[in-house]
């Protein structure tokens, strides 16, 4: 409130000054600087109104002091009033459009990160995503769980770059992993059918300059049978498995490649099992948590940050974790970050 009003509060002090004070001050010069301060945050209307009013207490002025240089002053007062309403009619302007790209944005994010269920049987998941910027509102981050004939199926991963074209990749892949983790039994084909639809993105849409774009991925199977998970990993930072005793770290022996990198790679994936018993939590992330920098540029330390929690339920995994990494970076995030907690009840 008090910054909405500081505009009128500036020529209140201005008037008093050049009331209070000899005229050879001249604080009444200073009248233009209001309306060109409502300008950058009042509409039109109110700009010119308050232009009219100091205008208005200039000419009072100068019948108390008539040697205040009253018209050079009236005039800077209308050149500014009407530069003023411009300038607060440019801005507006942009703030709409700014409105329409966020809520294009918005509309984008519900493709790509369509709200989950939270819970298939007894499997229990919760979902984090921070934009790097309050701005972005979206990025090149993504992830989806399904429930299909071979047990929870869950994909989170990071496409390379910013803007649309790196939302455009993720929404590819995360579709094409909705169909295929129902039509593929394997997870290895499910795998080959995500890194043909990002590499018929890539031909579709060419990425700007020499690099090319891909995709880090990470596949999680959890059978109804329970008692373990399958992961295949395509290059992206390993999950985290906590229970009561340990916490683990699913390192894969054999990586698999980056999506629409198999051609060059090798087309080999490599599925890891471990156990995972009721009660675990498991922690999927994308590399802006575990890149995440303190202002001495040390990394956030995922591994004992997480080995520190206690058992709790995921959404109050996800809270600790977003509060502990905002305070960590002092707010200030360099990539966007995702996180999906998952509980077998």
């Amino acid at each position: 409130m008090f910054v909405r009003l500081s505009p009128v509060l500036l020529t209140v002090v201005i008037a008093a000054l050049a009331y209070n004070t000899p005229p050879e001050m001249a604080f009444s010069r200073l009248l233009p600087a209001a309306p060109a301060l409502a300008a950058a945050m009042w509409p039109v209307l109110p700009t010119v109104l308050l232009g009219t009013v100091c205008l208005v207490l200039m000419i009072g002025l100068s019948l108390v002091f008539p040697d205040l240089g009253t018209w050079w002053t009236a005039a800077g007062i209308i050149a500014v009033t009407v530069a003023a309403a411009y300038g607060s009619h440019v801005r507006l302007q942009r703030e709409r459009t700014l409105l329409q790209v966020r809520l294009v944005a918005d509309a984008a994010q519900q493709v790509v990160l369509s709200p989950m269920p939270r819970r298939f049987g007894n499997v229990e998941i919760e979902s984090l995503y921070l934009a790097a910027a309050a701005e972005a509102r979206i990025g090149g981050d993504f992830y989806e769980a399904v429930d299909t004939p071979y047990g929870v199926r869950l994909l989170i991963g990071d496409v390379r770059g910013k803007g649309l074209p790196a939302v455009g990749a993720a929404a590819a892949i995360v579709n094409a992993f909705r169909e295929a983790a129902y039509s593929e039994k394997d997870m290895v084909d499910v795998a080959r059918r995500l890194d043909a639809t990002c590499t018929r993105y890539n031909g579709a849409f060419p990425p700007d300059g020499t690099m090319e774009r891909f995709a880090t991925a990470l596949l999680v199977e959890i059978p109804d049978a329970g008692g373990r998970i399958d992961v295949l990993n395509c290059g992206h930072p390993p999950p985290l498995i906590l229970n009561r005793a340990t916490l683990r770290v699913v390192e894969s022996r054999t990586p698999s490649p980056l999506l629409s990198l198999a051609d060059l790679l090798g087309d080999h994936y490599n599925v890891e099992t471990c156990a995972f018993a009721p009660g675990d939590l498991l922690l999927l992330y994308t590399d802006g948590i575990a890149e995440a920098r303190d202002r001495r540029g040390e990394f956030f330390p995922l591994a004992a940050w997480t080995r520190r929690q206690p058992l709790t339920p995921p959404r109050e995994l996800l809270n600790a974790l977003h509060r502990d990494l905002l305070r960590y970076t002092q707010g200030r995030l360099d990539d966007d970050i995702a996180a999906l907690a998952v509980r077998l009840s």
